[in-house]
């Protein structure tokens, strides 16, 4: 029989050890003191029998057990139920509307949490009983985001007649472009020009002093021209870097290039959709614009759509949210070179994905344009939608 004192320093010692090692103790001890039984350990002991049950069996047969602590407890509703994050955004995106000025990835949504239940159930085809409450899922709105936040005074100040048409279109022609398997949609657009020097970018970053910059952003070293393009079927951004000027030409070879590295996973693709506004470079008359898409559409093979939103609306771009994660990544640095603007932007994310970013070296002249005798040929297969001409165009390669 073991003492008092002696079962009083067994026990100390267990307490000091857990899972596996303290079941391993407790069978070492039931074995050598109580003939291998956990139920006489438990009694002599105070020890749980099924667990020194469990550590002679582990000992015997050398397999341990773990406990898997993490399957525990009431799980989230986006463990439960996997597709729910995306069916979440899917709805609530539609209603989204990116800053303008591009100053924080602030979203803002006009969709309640009570809203998005009643639309997962009457357009994701969800069980009422499947979902979590009202509460729940403004929480999960909370956690992707979409959180409330006090409306800011971005209104476009100008709208002209054709914008509810124009929109009309946009939804629709998307629409259309997602749901064709022969068609992926993309979101093109250039970000305001980036000064490389030791500038202050107006943002904050976590340190224990200040970052110093100069005093008057009067000086730099270079001018960057970042453009974006967006995979809104995979969100993979790629971004180029311009060291010249933002011409139709620069865009084009961009669009070019980014074919060029992702046209073997699009073999089966009959048609490119294009998300984009009508900026100097891209606008639909611009003469170099024109005769350069042609020549992309001949070169991919590809039926090319040129969706473009609203003037005084390209905020709704998809494209706009991706600016506006940049700048909130980087808003604190100091680009003091444009190797450092590169790799900012590359160790960015954008929906959990990291952008693939290029520096683009070519230098280009702006102010092409094409004379109307050259650029005749070139408009037989630029068709303009007969009711929004300016807004909806197809470029056909033969």
């Amino acid at each position: 029989m073991l003492t008092k004192q002696v079962k009083a320093t067994f026990k100390d010692a267990a307490k000091k050890l857990t899972g596996h090692k303290k079941r391993d103790y407790m069978a070492l001890v039931a074995s050598d003191y109580f003939e291998g039984s956990a139920r006489k350990t438990e009694t002599e002991m105070g020890w749980n029998r099924h667990s020194v049950q469990l550590g002679l069996n582990e000992r015997r047969t050398g397999i341990v057990c773990v406990y898997n602590y993490g399957a525990r407890g009431r799980h989230k509703s986006e463990e439960n139920l996997p597709n729910l994050v995306s069916d979440i955004r899917s709805l609530v995106d539609a209603q989204v509307q990116a800053d303008p000025k591009l100053k924080s990835s602030l979203l803002y949504s006009r969709i309640s949490a009570r809203a998005v239940r009643e639309a997962l159930i009457e357009e994701k085809g969800y069980e009422n009983q499947q979902l979590p409450s009202r509460q729940t899922i403004g929480e999960i709105l909370n956690r992707l985001g979409y959180s409330l936040k006090k409306t800011q005074k971005t209104t476009p100040l100008k709208k002209i007649p054709e914008t509810d048409a124009i929109f009309s279109n946009v939804f629709r022609e998307n629409q259309g472009a997602d749901d064709n398997p022969e068609s992926l949609r993309i979101s093109i657009d250039s970000k305001a020009k980036v000064k490389i020097g030791n500038l202050s970018r107006g943002g904050k970053d976590r340190g224990l002093e200040a970052k110093q910059a100069e005093d008057h952003d009067t000086e730099w070293l270079a001018v960057l021209v970042p453009f974006g393009i967006l995979n809104t079927e995979t969100d993979q951004l790629s971004i180029y870097f311009g060291q010249s000027a933002e011409t139709s030409d620069f865009i084009v070879d961009c669009l070019s290039a980014w074919w060029q590295d992702h046209q073997n996973d699009y073999s089966d693709l009959k048609e490119l959709a294009i998300d984009l506004d009508g900026g100097s470079a891209t606008r639909s008359d611009r003469t170099q614009w024109i005769k350069r898409m042609v020549e992309f559409a001949q070169t991919t093979g590809r039926k090319i759509r040129l969706i473009y939103y609203p003037p005084y609306h390209s905020k709704y771009n998809p494209i706009e949210r991706c600016w506006a994660a940049l700048e909130n990544y980087w808003n604190g640095a100091i680009l003091d070179s444009i190797e450092a603007a590169v790799q900012w932007a590359s160790n960015m994310t954008w929906k959990g994905i990291k952008p693939i970013v290029h520096l683009v070296t070519t230098t280009y002249e702006t102010g092409v344009k094409v004379l109307a005798d050259a650029l005749k040929p070139y408009k037989v297969f630029w068709q303009r939608s007969e009711n929004l001409s300016k807004w909806d165009i197809t470029i056909v390669p033969s």
